[in-house]
């Protein structure tokens, strides 16, 4: 198949290239700025530019399904969260329709729930926009993501390190982290699946439900002592989350605070059924190396 992989120069965009390489597709990766020189061709088709479905048509002509792996955590200049969350996907989708392509599109667990998040409300209207445009669209919603590369899953693995932990004490909810390469490998067998055979919507985690804290501690290098992981009262968190989507400083932010505190684990998670193989776990076995679990201690 001829697949156009939308921010395939991304952390999940990397991997869900190579997945679908290896399975023999022809792969053009779409992202801001044009490079024929790369490995994988990379063709100008920026999403916050291109709002409306006849803006995607020319793009579409020569593909055979469609992988959107756009997202932004913050906003900068014309990347809105309406523009790329929104606009631009509902206008993919609609085109996508015309022409009766497969779209799968990467969005994220944890969306039901109220929200005051900016980034929240954008990823569920998107999804929402998206479903209007092309009812039969593939959405896919994994857990956290661990892997070399990513932005948010380096700064956890250093966190991880630390002797001093600071979290907030409402990051109580359950994260079934998943290994980004496998959401690769499962979203290169969604694109391939017969249409009658292929669901509109699909949950995936890691085998293993923990909340931040012990999973910091399986992220953490065999050898180092049980750190002090001290829990940040709530108004304290929520103005270091608005501090960072300031600064742009590190991937916490207040869109993440929320999250934290509520569940980010498949309703059923069909990342076996996908990959013909129980998921990998992330980390190490903290209990193994004598980490389990101590108490947040709570700052006054």
């Amino acid at each position: 198949m001829r697949v156009l992989v939308l921010g395939g120069r991304g952390f999940i965009g990397r991997h869900v290239v190579a997945a679908l390489r290896q399975r023999g597709h022809d792969v053009q990766i779409g992202g801001r700025r044009a490079d024929a020189t790369a490995p994988v061709p990379v063709r100008a088709l920026a999403l916050h530019r291109l709002l409306q479905p006849a803006d995607w048509r020319a793009a579409l002509a020569e593909v055979d399904a469609v992988v959107n792996c756009v997202g932004i955590l913050r906003e900068r200049w014309a990347q809105t969260y309406a523009r790329v969350h929104c606009q631009g996907p509902a206008a993919l989708a609609a085109a996508c329709a015309e022409r009766g392509l497969r779209l799968v599109h990467v969005s994220a667990l944890g969306l039901g729930a109220p929200a005051r998040s900016r980034f929240i409300r954008s990823k569920r209207a998107g999804e929402q926009a998206l479903r209007a445009a092309h009812p039969d669209a593939v959405i896919v919603r994994p857990s956290l993501l661990d892997g070399e590369g990513g932005f948010g899953a380096r700064w956890i693995r250093r966190v991880a390190q630390w002797p001093v932990q600071l979290l907030p004490g409402s990051a109580r909810g359950q994260i079934a982290a998943l290994q980004v390469s496998e959401l690769g490998e499962v979203i290169a067998a969604l694109v391939a699946a017969p249409g009658p055979g292929c669901p509109r919507e699909v949950e995936l985690g890691g085998p293993d439900a923990l909340p931040m804290s012990e999973l910091l501690l399986r992220l953490r290098a065999p050898g180092r002592g049980a750190p002090l992981q001290i829990a940040l009262p709530a108004w304290l968190a929520r103005i270091g989350s608005h501090v960072c989507d300031l600064l742009h400083f590190s991937p916490f932010s207040f869109g993440h605070l929320e999250l934290m505190g509520r569940a980010n684990v498949p309703a059923t998670n069909a990342a076996a059924q996908w990959l013909g193989r129980p998921p990998a776990p992330v980390g190490g076995c903290a209990a193994a190396r004598g980490l389990a679990g101590p108490a947040l201690e709570r700052a006054a």
